[in-house]
């Protein structure tokens, strides 16, 4: 029966063997001892924040505009002509088209002569208010002096009192008749579609002679600058970003170029079905390889 250390050499034998096979095949000298390389630990990269998240969190919005609307036409009516196309630049005030405005035209111009006429209908009254104010302070004094009767003294102080009223409704006839001829003043003031701001066309959806109704847009007219990107951030920025803040903007279609922009808003509230709160900041600085409605990266600090 082996005993314990009959075992224990038995075992070591093959391994030994299985040793010194390996150190024959090798490329090394005898007697030469090669150290075993030692552990080397991972070394933080330089764009790991302590906590494992990366220092910078990429968000991703397009860029806007403050003013950018689609012009609607506010009544019904034929276009007669066309002064804008897009691309072109406008100036606020600027007629972008024509509407036919020859029934407006009439309109108001028959208004004008009605308030013409009311003016100096209200002027006869006015005389004629004068005469019987006259007339009333005469009885009054020949009433006084016992010439006439209190009944001739009265029906000359109604009837100037009467006639007052008559100024009064008349000032009321030419109130009305100045309110409609405002009134299709701005009606022809529809017919001329206008550029709300200074801005570049974008587009145009009109043609001459065509009809549109009250609502259909007709031109769209957008800003050119300055610039804003609208992002959203997790929660977890909230009270991590503030106002003022300068941010790195960068955009796919321009390459490697990056541009700045400063935090202007940041919503109050988290949004509770993203988990998100909404930024709005502004570009400054070079932006002239940027348009509106580009889509834009920016980098917000993501540090603990």
């Amino acid at each position: 029966m082996m005993n314990s250390k009959s075992v224990a050499k038995i075992l070591l034998t093959p391994t030994l063997a299985l040793a010194l096979l390996e150190s024959g095949c090798s490329d090394s000298r005898p007697g030469e001892i090669k150290a075993a390389p030692l552990p080397v630990a991972n070394a933080p990269s330089a764009s790991v924040a302590p906590s494992g998240r990366e220092p910078f969190f990429v968000a991703s919005g397009p860029l806007i505009v403050e003013h950018q609307v689609d012009v609607a036409a506010q009544r019904d009516g034929v276009v007669t002509e066309i002064h804008a196309e897009s691309g072109l630049m406008v100036r606020a005030g600027q007629i972008l088209a024509q509407l036919d405005d020859r029934q407006v035209t009439a309109d108001l111009n028959a208004a004008r002569a009605h308030t013409r006429s009311t003016a100096a209908d209200l002027k006869n009254w006015e005389a004629e208010a004068k005469v019987l104010e006259a007339d009333a302070e005469r009885a009054r004094k020949m009433w006084d002096a016992q010439i006439i009767t209190k009944e001739q003294y009265d029906h000359a102080r109604y009837k100037a009192e009467s006639d007052q009223w008559d100024v009064k409704r008349v000032q009321e006839t030419l109130v009305n008749a100045q309110q409609t001829e405002h009134s299709l003043e701005l009606e022809l003031e529809k017919t001329r579609i206008c550029a709300p701001f200074s801005g570049i066309v974008a587009r145009r959806y009109v043609r001459a002679g065509q009809q549109v109704n009250r609502g259909d847009r007709l031109f769209w007219v957008t800003e050119t600058s300055p610039l804003r990107v609208k992002f959203t951030l997790p929660e977890r920025f909230a009270g991590k970003i503030q106002r003022g803040q300068t941010l790195e903007v960068t955009s796919v279609d321009r390459g490697d170029a990056k541009f700045s922009a400063k935090v202007m808003e940041i919503s109050p509230v988290i949004d509770p079905s993203s988990g998100t709160i909404e930024v709005l900041a502004q570009l400054f600085g070079p932006t002239k390889d940027l348009r509106p409605g580009m889509t834009t990266s920016i980098r917000v600090p993501d540090l603990p």
